[in-house]
């Protein structure tokens, strides 16, 4: 049992105690968002974070400034990221982003069953990456998209009809992503996330 998660351990012996009795998804759900719970405190125990109190990640997610939907990417917003606030060091430790000093966060408005967070991970030369969190019920990160790398192509290399967009949310919370695999790549593969049920992002065409 050497190197097991405790969070595989702590879900077999869940369903162990269950016996036979047939389980519901909804009920399986719940038990493994109250283990992934369990497990986030005794990670924010390890870094010195009092839980006696309330959730330092409820307290930073309340915290947060609303970014209204629909967003779509532009140089101007990658780089002024208006209303993001500062993360704490605590919570870039937990999100294992240790060494970014500057980095900023906004929520996305709630919508059933998810909460979201935009998170600008800083990078040298006060350029950002983006990256797209979903959270659970008590706010702990459940799953991370990255929306946006600096410098990933050349835009001086791109025409506006080529380019089109880097990023997309719509209000109906559909996450566009175009990707260059190098500078060389000047049309772009574009992908279609969904958050499921599970609070992950999953691609559109695999539903």
């Amino acid at each position: 049992m050497k190197n097991v998660p405790l969070l595989f351990v702590i879900v077999v012996m869940l369903l162990a105690s269950c016996g036979d009795k047939r389980l519901s998804p909804a009920y399986l759900q719940q038990k493994v968002d109250s283990v992934n719970a369990l497990e986030s405190e005794r990670k924010l125990k390890m870094l010195g974070v009092n839980l006696e109190e309330t959730s330092p990640f409820q307290m930073f997610y309340d915290s947060l400034a609303v970014q209204p939907l629909p967003l779509v990417y532009s140089e101007d917003y990658v780089r002024m990221l208006p209303n993001y606030s500062y993360v704490p060091e605590a919570i870039m430790r937990f999100l294992e982003l240790e060494g970014r000093e500057a980095s900023r966060a906004i929520a996305l408005p709630e919508t059933l069953g998810a909460r979201l967070v935009l998170l600008a991970a800083d990078m040298q030369d006060g350029v950002y990456e983006l990256w797209l969190y979903s959270l659970d019920n008590e706010c702990y990160p459940v799953d991370k998209l990255q929306l946006y790398a600096p410098n990933h192509v050349d835009d001086s290399k791109l025409s506006t009809e080529e380019q089109e967009t880097y990023f997309s949310i719509t209000s109906d919370y559909e996450i566009r992503v175009k990707e260059y695999v190098d500078e060389n790549d000047l049309k772009g593969q574009v992908s279609c996330f969904i958050v499921d049920n599970s609070r992950m992002f999953v691609e559109k065409t695999q539903i």
